[in-house]
Formats: structure tokens, sequence, C-alpha cells
């Protein structure tokens, strides 16, 4: 917020040209044209058994669906994807296919670029929401079993899309105003532009049957034991509500902000002039919320941006096309340091002391050197954890989440959990889909067995 204490330490609004912001957070990778799709389409070899579905997490038909674009016949290939993923629009903005589909391509090796399997994914399915037509998908005949779905990020909504096709009666729980979860709310702007991520809900609700709820959250508004009494099953897709602490105090100061309440703040901002940014910025973690919060930083007018992660490049969960990404737009990444003290002065942070870190018999230790980067907005980026009040004691946790079998049952009966609150996984948006989708499934089959 920008309030007189922020602005007195340095946090500004308005720090550019109103210009500026149109282009600073214009789609930072704009999509393929008609002929460089279908020239790109023409690079796949479409391999049987191909490496690139198998390593796709929602199992596309990769070279199906390029195929049909390069016969020109992009409802085809939007169908073969959203059969898969039905959030296979945003799966192609923000995946990282780099090293899912596209570390597997063929062409790796034969010659140094795969196919820019992403980029072709994206064409289709925009194409398709640019025209829809007739629907892609029909929903069964009416089974007349409703199954409540807690959550409406991408687990919940694949989850709840599988079971409506299948002819169940869905009722979509949200706590927030708007579904779409970390599609909506978790991702840097420049990602997904135009509105996309409302845009694919809608047509995903276009199937019919999925009552949506928002303002709706467990164990504030509704309980699990009140779910199970009125519905058939149950699906949490709850995702992390809990924030990581950064192991050292954390002093009541403006400028000290959970990285991804700045990047909320963002997604739902109609005037991002108004959006206050500090001139020196500091963001601990090395993940993709570091990234985006990083760089939407310096694409907010911040003059100095600087990551800084605990260990080594390689060891950053966010990818090296992310971590080259935020280089390019301006961000500095410096590695082996891990936060002592978060420097405040009347109110306002004014720097991070940071001790040097490095790997002694394969543990993290503390060198004994510290160094102090000056900053007045620090974004707190080291990760998010499942908050298991709200479910209660009768579902088994594992390290801290749910604890599922392969499609997503957990201890309870007739529950079922899917996405980030789920035990295991690499937290992406195209894995939490394949858990809805899974559960989806395994749900339908219980309910008709």
């Amino acid at each position: 917020m920008d309030t007189p204490a922020s602005r007195a330490c340095g946090i500004h609004a308005a720090r550019l040209n109103l210009a500026d912001y149109a282009v600073n957070f214009g789609d930072a990778h704009p999509p393929l044209t008609r002929a460089q799709a279908l020239i790109e389409a023409e690079r796949c070899y479409y391999c049987h058994d191909a490496p690139c579905a198998t390593a796709c997490p929602t199992g596309i038909d990769i070279p199906s669906f390029i195929h049909r674009i390069a016969q020109d016949n992009n409802r085809g290939a939007a169908r073969a994807i959203l059969e898969a993923n039905p959030l296979g629009g945003m799966c192609a903005r923000v995946c990282p296919t780099e090293v899912l589909c596209e570390q597997a391509c063929v062409r790796n090796t034969n010659e140094d670029k795969p196919v820019e399997i992403g980029s072709l994914q994206r064409y289709a399915t925009d194409a398709f929401f640019a025209q829809p037509g007739a629907p892609l998908f029909q929903r069964a005949a009416a089974t007349g079993k409703r199954v409540a779905v807690v959550g409406a990020g991408p687990a919940g909504l694949a989850c709840a899309h599988g079971l409506a096709v299948r002819g169940h009666d869905v009722v979509l729980f949200e706590a927030r105003p708007k579904l779409g979860g970390l599609n909506e709310y978790g991702l840097a702007s420049y990602k997904t532009t135009n509105n996309f991520a409302q845009k694919e809900v809608e047509w995903l609700l276009s199937i019919g049957g999925i009552e949506v709820r928002t303002g709706q959250q467990l164990g504030r508004d509704i309980t699990l034991d009140s779910l199970l009494g009125a519905y058939d099953a149950v699906f949490l897709g709850l995702g992390l509500q809990g924030v990581n602490a950064l192991g050292v105090a954390e002093p009541t100061a403006s400028g000290l902000r959970n990285a991804v309440d700045f990047i909320a703040e963002l997604r739902q901002s109609t005037d991002l002039s108004t959006l206050p940014v500090g001139r020196r910025v500091v963001v601990i973690g090395g993940g993709m919320t570091a990234v985006d919060a990083a760089v939407q930083s310096r694409k907010l007018g911040a003059e100095e941006v600087t990551i800084v992660y605990r260990r080594g490049a390689e060891a950053m969960s966010a990818s090296a096309v992310e971590q080259q990404w935020a280089q390019t737009n301006g961000v500095t990444i410096r590695h082996w340091a891990a936060p002592k003290e978060v420097l405040s002065e009347n109110g306002a942070v004014k720097g991070v002391r940071f001790a040097a870190t490095a790997l002694s018999g394969g543990k993290l230790v503390e060198t004994g050197e510290t160094f102090t980067l000056d900053a007045d907005m620090v974004l707190k980026a080291i990760g998010q954890t499942f908050v298991a009040e709200p479910v209660g004691k009768s579902i088994a946790l594992e390290g801290g989440r749910i604890a599922t079998d392969a499609e997503g049952q957990t201890s309870l009966a007739r529950v079922w959990a899917g996405g980030d609150c789920r035990v295991g996984g690499r937290d992406l948006t195209v894995e939490a889909v394949e858990h809805g989708k899974v559960a989806a499934v395994s749900i339908h089959a219980a309910l008709m067995a």
C-alpha cells in the first residue's frame, strides 16, 4: 500500500510514464503468427511413442496436435490438447516446457533447438478461444450424484470439469472472489495478459453442471463434515495458504512483504501506475515466485532489484530459462547467502544483512562472512506451506501435506485431494491439472460402483 510511511522510506507509485507500464506489462512472449506456427509444426518428426508426450504430466498427444496445426486444423489441435488438459491454454503460457516436453524432444539429439511445443500449444488454444464455435465437449447423462470441490485452482477446476463431463453435478467452493487460484492470483501479469485466466475459466464452466460459490472458505464458512453430509464425494484443491518465515526476526516495518501478496496485488490492479515499489528491492528466495516478484518490481520502476538465494544456481527451483529472464530484465541474482537480519529504522525497512553460505560435508553452513544489501522493500519468496487446520484431524498428512494414493484418495472415505496441498509432486500448474483429472476419474468410478 502507498502510505506516508512507505513514501518516507522510498517506496513510491508512478515511477514511470503511463506508456511504459503498458509496454512493460504487455505479453512477455508474443504468440506465433500463422506462418510461424506452420513452419514450426513442420519441424516435428511426429514420433511414434513420442518422448515429449511421455514427459507431459497430463499426457497430451503432442505429435497429434502439432500435426493438426500443420494441416491448418486448429480446432482439431485444440481438441487434442483440451481433452488431455482442460487448462491447456494457461499451461502453454506458464508451464516450464523447457524442462518437460521440449527437453524430451528428439530434435535435441540432432540439433540444438527442440520444437517449440509450448508456443504451438498456445497457438492452437488461442485460435480456438478466439472462435470457439460449437462446444468441444458434451455432458453425459445426469447421474444424480453431487460432488463438492473445494478450491478453484488448477486442480479443482480440472476435477470439476472432469466430473461435469461425466454427468455429475458439481458445486465449486472458492474462498476468493475469482476462480483460478494460482492462475489468477499467483502469476506475473506479463505471463497471462488480457484477462486470459478468466476467459479460460468461463470456457471450462460452459460445460454446464458446475455451480460456483465464491467467498466460501473451508473452516470458516463450510466444514468438511458438513460437505460429507450433503455431497456424495469431496475433492480438496486447497493450495498452499501459509508463507514460510525467514527464520530470523521480522520487524513490523513498511516495505517487508510476502512476495505472493505483492504478485496478487499486481494481478488484480486495473492501474499499475498506482502500485508502489521501492527504489531498491531485495527478493529472498529461488523459485518462480521470486523471479516473478523481482522482474515485476523492475517493470514497475525499481532501480535496483536483487534476488538472494542460499544455494547455487543449479539448486534454484526457478528454471534456468526463468533465471536468465530475470537477469535479462535487470535483476541481479546473488547465490550462497542466507538472511541474518532485516534492518529497519523509524518503522521502515532499510536493508538486509546476509551471511555467506557454503556446502560442507553435504550440509549448508555459514562461512562467517556477512554483507548487507540496502533496500526499502524486501519481498519474502521462500516457499509456502499447507494450512491443515481447516481439514481437521481426520485426514492423514505426510510431510505437512495431505497424504493420498496415486488416484488422489485420502485416508478419509469419500474425500480426494490434489494440487499443491497433496504430498509429493513439483508444485506445477500442469501437475495440479493432472491431479484433478485423475481424481475425477477415480471419484466417478467410486460413485458408479
